[in-house]
């Protein structure tokens, strides 16, 4: 699942000898048919499982700002001082995203687009650098960020909306870098390590050291089926495959250079990767760990910001520092994959005359220069191109992901920029942009 998060700065009174799992002592009674309803705004996908009832509340702490406890205020009670982002991610469906600011957070719909509601923190501060949806229910885990965050760095607060408090907390000795939820697990992301949480109880059920991750990457399916989850492996290059279900661990050298972004499909079959280079994107089997596709976002050294797989595993979107979001064709069965040797010398003579490649044709004498050239001309020249693009401000943070109508992609920055565009399918070429808005200033619309 697509996010994007402003690193903060450590937290000043960590401490270093802070248990793993903390819950705190029981407060007050939780009313349990309170809590397993969903927030009125937010109409529910999930069946109302009383996911809230297990989850031990969190003691008032001095040292956190209290947070208020509204509901959606009118656009004119809004506050007017200026607002930072420090982290946006899409929902499980991609119907919903979250934003992550230095006063608290906001939750909105996708399409049509609107603001479902916010929560801004008092006492000044407020910083949340990590918010993670659970589909559309109620509950939420928030971690503190920015210059005056409002919880520890160092603790993932479960948060019910239906009561606008936190209900539950899990406590590190080293910063969160993300989360990850599915309804019956909780996936905590550190520096080097992960751990994963039975959601009902709290109770930790796998640990796993990873190479350094300071953007916190993890990804995990959401099927109800079998959970999958890929993190970065122990080597450079490499990335992990929990297959929970069958009980099985894959490892993946899936680059030369260092992870920078990968991605699953819904239903985990598929994993696309991208490295620090940021010129090539490869789609994996995540059961056999087999290379799938290679596709190419550019010659040129990008940071890749997001990938996302559509619903049905057709397309692929990429966004980066250059400033153009590609969408790429897949042409991939994960049961029936390439062979080796197909996938090391790709046939020149399709990928030259390829509709998708961005060279002019070069009118019968294609074929003639492959032949003479197959195997000598640089893979460059061989790759597959996106079909689809669509060009932004360079420089700025974006995620994307593929909204529910079809053939149209939701792009957010962390300028407070919606977009929301089609592409044709069939001739590709420039996306066409449908919506625009700044979230952060609603009035900026068109």
């Amino acid at each position: 699942m697509a996010t994007l998060s402003a690193y903060s700065p450590p937290w000043p009174n960590a401490n270093p000898n802070g248990t793993l799992l903390s819950p705190q002592d029981t407060a007050e009674g939780l009313d349990s048919q309170s809590q397993s309803q969903s927030y009125d705004s937010l109409s529910p996908i999930m069946p109302q499982d009383h996911l809230t009832d297990q989850l031990s509340p969190v003691n008032s702490n001095p040292n956190y700002h209290a947070p208020v406890s509204v509901s959606s205020p009118p656009e004119s009670t809004f506050p007017t001082a200026p607002v930072s982002l420090l982290h946006l991610s899409f929902n499980q469906d991609f119907g919903c995203f979250a934003a992550g600011t230095d006063h608290g957070f906001r939750i909105y719909n996708c399409d049509p687009f609107r603001e479902i509601f916010r929560r801004d923190f008092d006492r000044g501060g407020g910083g949340i650098g990590v918010v993670e949806m659970l589909f559309r229910c109620n509950i939420l885990a928030l971690v503190g960020g920015g210059s005056d965050p409002q919880y520890s760095p160092n603790k993932v607060m479960i948060w019910d909306d239906h009561q606008s408090r936190c209900i539950g907390e899990l406590s590190f000795r080293s910063e969160v870098r993300s989360v990850k939820l599915r309804r019956d697990r909780i996936v905590v992301v550190l520096e080097q390590k992960i751990f994963v949480y039975n959601f009902a109880d709290l109770k930790l059920l796998h640990q796993i050291e990873t190479f350094a991750n300071p953007k916190g990457l993890c990804a995990v399916s959401h099927g109800a089926a079998s959970l999958v989850l890929v993190c970065p492996g122990l080597q450079k290059g490499q990335v992990r495959v929990e297959h929970y279900a069958s009980k099985r661990t894959k490892f993946i050298m899936a680059h030369d250079s260092r992870i920078a972004c990968f991605a699953l499909s819904q239903d985990g079959q598929l994993l696309a990767t991208a490295s620090t280079k940021g010129t090539l994107v490869r789609i994996f089997n995540t059961a056999d760990g087999t290379l799938l596709q290679e596709v190419r976002r550019g010659a040129d050294r990008a940071e890749i910001y997001s990938l996302a797989f559509s619903s049905s595993s057709q397309w692929l979107a990429v966004s980066s520092d250059k400033g153009t979001v590609h969408v790429f064709s897949l042409k991939i069965n994960p049961g029936s994959p390439r062979s080796d040797k197909s996938r090391n010398t790709p046939d020149l003579n399709s990928a030259v005359i390829s509709p998708t490649s961005s060279f002019p044709s070069l009118k019968g004498y294609e074929v003639i220069i492959c032949k003479i050239f197959k195997g000598v001309l640089p893979k460059y020249f061989s790759s597959e191109w996106s079909v689809a693009q669509f060009r932004l401000v360079e420089g700025c943070q974006y995620v994307v992901a593929f909204g529910h109508q079809k053939n149209t992609l939701v792009i957010l920055g962390l300028d407070g920029s919606f977009y929301r565009c089609q592409f044709d399918p069939v001739n590709g070429g420039e996306m066409t942009q449908l919506e625009y808005h700044n979230f952060l200033k609603p009035e900026a619309a068109f």
